[in-house]
C-alpha cells in the first residue's frame, strides 16, 4: 500500500528553502504523492457559522505550489488534495493542471471536491447551490480539453466553441479523484471519477460507504478492482497506535493508498520531517 504525504500548509511557513527541503525529504523517504490542500480565502466565523479553517490559517496557492514542487522533486507524484473545483473557472483549471502535468513530466493527480465553505464561494462570485452539478460538467469539459485538438461543448454551465489548451498535458487525460463522503459525491465519483479519497475511519460506517461506492461502480458498468481508493487519516493527536489501526483498517478495505492528515499543529520544521518518518515506520511496521 502506498503512503502519501499531506503538505503542511498551515505550519510550513513561507521560506521556499524549507518547502523544498520538506518535499525532498518526503520523496527521499519513498512517499508516493505529496498532496496540497486548497483554500483561496480565509474566513471569520459569522451568523452561527464557524469555519474549519479561519482567517489565521495560511494556505499556499495550490497550482503555484504544485509547479514549485515539480521543479524541486524528480519522481514523487503531485496531487491537489482537494481542489474546490466549482468555485473556479473550468478552462483556467484545465490550463493550470495541464501545465503542472507537463512541467512535472506527467506526475499530476487532480483531486477535486465541492467544499464546505459557502462564504468562500460567495467571495469568489461562485454559485453554492449548483456546485455538484457544475463539478460534474467541469470534469467532462476538462477531459475533453486535455484529450482533443479542438473542443466544442454546450452544457448548462459551459459554452465552448472550437477552443483548446496548448500545450497539452503529458497525461491525456489527467486522472481525477474525488474527495468527500456525501452520498451524491460517492455516486458522482463512481460515475465519472478515477478514484476516491475520503476522510473517514475504516469502521462499519466507512465500510458501508465503500459498499455504496462499489454498488454504484457496478451499476455504471465499472470494475471496483480498477477504481482507486485512498484513505485519509484525519488525526487530532500524534497517536501512533491509532495511526496503525487506521492503516490496517484501510488495508483490509482494499485501499491502494493512505495518507496521514494531522489536524494538530507542529511549530517546528523538524517535527514535520519526523512525523513523516514515524508514519512510514508505523504503516510499514
Amino acid at each position: 500500500m502506498q503512503l502519501n504525504a499531506m503538505f503542511p500548509t498551515r505550519d510550513i511557513g513561507s521560506d521556499p528553502a524549507k518547502i523544498r527541503d520538506w518535499a525532498q525529504a518526503a520523496e527521499g523517504m519513498g512517499f508516493s504523492h505529496i498532496e496540497v490542500p486548497d483554500h483561496v480565502f480565509g474566513a471569520t466565523a459569522r451568523d452561527g457559522w464557524k469555519p474549519t479553517y479561519n482567517e489565521t490559517d495560511p494556505f499556499h496557492e495550490t497550482f503555484t505550489l504544485l509547479a514549485f514542487l515539480a521543479a524541486v522533486t524528480k519522481t514523487i507524484g503531485l496531487t491537489s488534495g482537494v481542489l474546490i473545483l466549482p468555485q473556479r473557472q473550468t478552462g483556467v483549471v484545465a490550463k493550470q493542471a495541464a501545465e503542472v502535468d507537463l512541467l512535472s513530466g506527467g506526475r499530476l493527480r487532480l483531486g477535486v471536491g465541492v467544499g464546505w465553505n459557502h462564504v468562500e464561494y460567495e467571495a469568489l462570485d461562485a454559485e453554492w447551490s449548483t456546485r455538484g452539478a457544475r463539478q460534474a460538467e467541469q470534469i467532462e469539459v476538462m477531459r475533453r480539453l486535455w484529450t482533443e485538438d479542438l473542443v466544442t461543448f454546450k452544457g448548462k454551465f459551459h459554452d465552448l466553441r472550437a477552443v483548446n489548451v496548448v500545450p497539452p498535458p503529458v497525461q491525456r487525460p489527467i486522472p481525477i479523484w474525488f474527495g468527500g463522503s456525501a452520498d451524491a459525491v460517492i455516486k458522482r465519483a463512481a460515475r465519472i471519477g478515477d478514484g476516491w479519497m475520503p476522510i473517514m475511519a475504516p469502521d462499519a460506517a466507512g465500510e458501508a460507504k465503500l459498499g455504496m461506492l462499489h454498488e454504484h461502480l457496478r451499476a455504471f458498468g465499472r470494475d471496483p478492482a480498477t477504481f482507486g481508493l485512498e484513505g485519509w487519516l484525519r488525526m487530532y493527536e500524534a497517536d501512533e497506535a491509532l495511526w496503525g489501526s487506521y492503516v490496517e483498517g484501510w488495508r483490509r478495505l482494499g485501499a491502494q493508498m493512505v495518507m496521514l492528515y494531522p489536524m494538530y499543529r507542529m511549530a517546528k520544521f523538524e517535527d514535520h520531517i519526523e512525523t513523516l518518518r514515524r508514519f512510514k515506520a508505523v504503516a510499514q511496521g
